[in-house]
């Protein structure tokens, strides 16, 4: 049976009492069908992103024929319930039409005049509706190590925007949207760098030194987002990740911490109760460093386990057959022990 919100103040009020902000991926049709899931959402959440609904394969299935339904009904919902809605992502090499790639490989012109009209047709739509957009989504390649199948030298991931537009794609795109919208917070969106690993400092190092070069290139950048797609079998140690988001900062950018969930160990606690702790424990040392090294906008990619991706996505699903239980509420709607731990980070 679902309890539905946890008792006392919303996680998004707690938040905003202290100058943060807390919030939620969504998708539309989940708001629209699940009226116990929206409640919790508009309780708890005053940013939204959307999960799918800024992404290419929905906003331009086909070539010049825009869809914004969906994003709209994120929109609505959040005008409904005094929230506000960040955009994800307008450049990515994944959930990309079966049309695009095909099309960017027919030359540079056209591979420019594409990205151009996506970003500036888009940002049309949204410009009195989001203020913050990821621009650029995980473009930072990845080192030896880790879960990375296909490491490489270079700092930019090798993508069909690489190889059509060359290195300088991500500047490009910086600047488009700063033309098209010049007042958007434009925001560079990255995975990867939160343990202490070998891996992941090194795609510190590459995403600061690719940050770095644009800004020296004077490329409008206003942000970097930290997805936050915790491992808990990679160590995480607080000193590390402070000194990188504090890097960040002293380059003038604001860090987000854009899509934290929590994928549990290889072996399990032996009981839900060990396991949700272990969870919040490992969640809280990170959202803490977070908020030391200068975050404050907190979003989670997705509220429950009920309709997470790490439940769906077979990259990502336990193989043990277990369900994942990375989110503040379970599948039953339930709060956590991670819930409890956001609750007293906020309230900090």
């Amino acid at each position: 049976m679902a309890q539905g919100p946890a008792a006392g103040p919303g996680l998004r009020d707690l938040a905003l009492a202290r100058s943060l902000t807390f919030g939620t991926a969504v998708r539309s049709e989940k708001l629209e069908s699940d009226p116990l899931l929206s409640t919790l959402v508009a309780r708890e959440a005053e940013l939204l992103v959307p999960e799918w609904e800024g992404k290419w394969d929905v906003l331009q299935p086909e070539r010049g024929r825009f869809e914004f339904g969906p994003l709209r009904a994120v929109l609505r919902f959040a005008q409904a319930n005094r929230q506000r809605v960040r955009g994800h992502a307008l450049l990515w090499h994944e959930a990309m039409p079966a049309w695009l790639a095909p099309a960017l490989q027919e030359g540079q012109a056209q591979a420019q005049q594409i990205l151009e009209t996506h970003i500036v047709t888009v940002l049309g739509e949204t410009r009195a509706s989001i203020r913050d957009w990821d621009v650029v989504n995980e473009v930072i390649s990845a080192p030896p190590g880790g879960d990375n199948p296909s490491p490489t030298t270079g700092d930019l991931r090798p993508s069909p925007w690489l190889s059509a537009l060359g290195p300088g794609y991500v500047e490009r795109a910086l600047r488009i949207a700063r033309q098209a919208d010049p007042t958007l917070r434009l925001t560079f969106n990255e995975f990867g760098v939160y343990s202490d690993t070998p891996w992941a400092q090194m795609k510190r190092e590459r995403l600061l030194r690719v940050v770095r070069g644009l800004l020296d290139r004077n490329c409008p950048l206003d942000a970097v987002g930290i997805q936050g797609h915790l491992q808990m079998r990679e160590p995480f140690r607080a000193e590390p990740f402070v000194e990188f988001l504090t890097a960040l900062r002293g380059m003038g950018l604001a860090v987000l911490i854009t899509e934290m969930d929590v994928r549990e160990p290889d072996v399990l606690a032996p009981t839900l109760e060990a396991r949700d702790a272990a969870v919040a424990e490992y969640a809280g040392a990170f959202l803490q460093a977070s908020r030391d090294g200068g975050a404050r906008t907190f979003l989670v990619w997705g509220m429950t386990d009920r309709d997470s991706w790490l439940l769906s996505d077979p990259g990502v699903a336990r193989r043990d057959g277990q369900a994942t239980r990375g989110h503040p509420y379970d599948s039953e709607l339930r709060p956590k022990a991670l819930r409890a731990r956001l609750a007293q980070i906020f309230s900090s």
